[in-house]
């Protein structure tokens, strides 16, 4: 059995108004993760993933190298307390 982990992640550059958020769900479909992603009113993206460790780490790495990656000045991670999602959504 493998052992849940979180993260939590926060994006900031030319990350809202580009198609960010769909195009992380659209990533998270390849891997098996749960959670959702939004714009903050600061003008950031904050993206919670929970799943297995590893495949975590995939996710965000395959987001880093996504088109979205000229987008991306800085990047914030914490690992967090694992939480209860279905499926990948984006919030409003």
């Amino acid at each position: 059995m493998s052992h849940q982990s979180a993260v939590q992640l926060f994006f900031e550059g030319h990350v809202q108004g580009v198609g960010f958020r769909h195009c992380v769900r659209r990533e998270a479909c390849g891997f098996e993760v749960s959670g959702w992603v939004r714009n903050l009113p600061d003008g950031r993206v904050e993206l919670q993933a929970c799943g297995d460790r590893e495949e975590l780490l995939a996710f965000v790495q395959a987001v880093r190298e996504s088109e979205l990656k000229s987008h991306i000045r800085k990047e914030e991670l914490h690992w967090i307390a694992p939480f209860a999602s279905r499926g990948f959504e984006i919030l409003r």
